[in-house]
């Protein structure tokens, strides 16, 4: 009887299944293949080389935010001024190149100014302790007011005509594949380079995993901190280049969207745990895919942008509990406060 209850209890162990071994990246590019496929049998004009290059894209300013965003939130930071920096910066910056300053003296400023937004971000959160949230939230509004207020002259900033380069980051291609989608390849692989093969990268994750203990173990927290939101603005800047050169001008009022949300769904989806410490630049890959094909079904099927916005909203709800259910608050994390 003993071996007969053996037997059955070793062949019952290969075969059992646990969802919990299943990683959330793994999860979640399953779901997009899978809704891929579907959309390819069923949505009319999707699976066209014209709307593949259009959802490439589409997705690649949505991905470039995402890799920016996730090393702010690996290291228990939220950054919702994003959008603010990647409109008004990038708005001023064609402004300044349109006066005559020169495209490299024009980009500079902007992306000085995209900098200097970030290491405020990095220096009000650290040194002054303003949780990330509020923070965030308030230079963005901030940034987007004195913009729209003193450095810009109305609503929509156009690209100079004379400047092809700009154009060509989002309308160009190289060897036949978009060059938004190559620009967010190569954030993505700087940011994978920086988490995983860094001391930097490494303290992010030792500070987003026990903040406590990183500090007494000599991480230099505030210093991180601000550099942490100065490459999340310097890459919504960039995002904020190729959205100009995609349409030749940029519409500062993308600011009222709902592209912070977008932004944070796809970094949450992927598998970035909001309570710090856990993440990858995989995630944002996985998680750019997925709702990149989603909005992309739903644009194709006529889908009301109220109800894009609820089906956003489940998802979102979705990820939010299957990442407390994975990564549970423990004593530690709860004591390290909200964002």
């Amino acid at each position: 009887m003993a071996s007969v209850k053996d037997g059955s209890s070793t062949a019952r162990g290969p075969a059992t299944f646990a969802l919990k071994n299943v990683g959330q990246e793994t999860l979640v590019v399953a779901t997009t293949v899978l809704i891929f496929s579907l959309c390819a049998i069923l949505v009319s004009g999707f699976f066209t080389l014209a709307n593949i290059s259009t959802l490439a894209r589409s997705v690649s300013v949505l991905g470039i935010l995402g890799v920016g965003m996730t090393v702010v939130v690996i290291g228990r930071g939220l950054d919702l001024s994003q959008v603010a920096v990647l409109a008004i910066c990038a708005a001023w910056s064609l402004k300044l190149i349109g006066l005559g300053y020169g495209l490299a003296a024009g980009l500079a400023m902007g992306l000085g100014f995209a900098i200097a937004v970030g290491a405020f971000n990095g220096f009000a959160i650290s040194i002054i302790g303003i949780p990330a949230l509020f923070t965030t939230l308030a230079s963005g509004t901030l940034v987007y007011g004195i913009g729209r207020w003193l450095m810009l002259d109305g609503i929509i900033t156009y690209a100079p005509e004379n400047q092809p380069l700009l154009l060509a980051l989002g309308q160009g291609e190289l060897l036949g594949i978009p060059i938004p989608l190559v620009i967010f390849a190569a954030v993505a692989l700087v940011g994978h380079l920086v988490l995983s093969r860094t001391t930097a990268g490494r303290f992010v994750y030792a500070f987003g995993d026990n903040a406590e203990a990183a500090r007494l173990t000599g991480v230099s927290v505030r210093v991180l901190t601000i550099s942490q939101y100065a490459f999340s603005s310097a890459v919504a800047f960039l995002a904020g280049l190729v959205t100009a050169g995609s349409v030749a001008s940029i519409n500062t009022n993308v600011f009222s969207s709902s592209l912070i949300f977008d932004v944070l769904l796809i970094v949450v989806l992927g598998g970035v745990s909001l309570s710090g410490g856990r993440g990858s630049i995989a995630s944002v890959l996985a998680g750019t895919a997925l709702i990149g094909t989603l909005l992309n079904a739903m644009i194709l099927l006529d889908v009301q942008g109220d109800v894009q916005n609820i089906v956003k909203s489940v998802v979102l709800l979705g990820a939010i509990t299957l990442d407390r259910k994975l990564h549970p608050r423990d004593e530690e994390t709860a004591r390290q406060g909200d964002l």
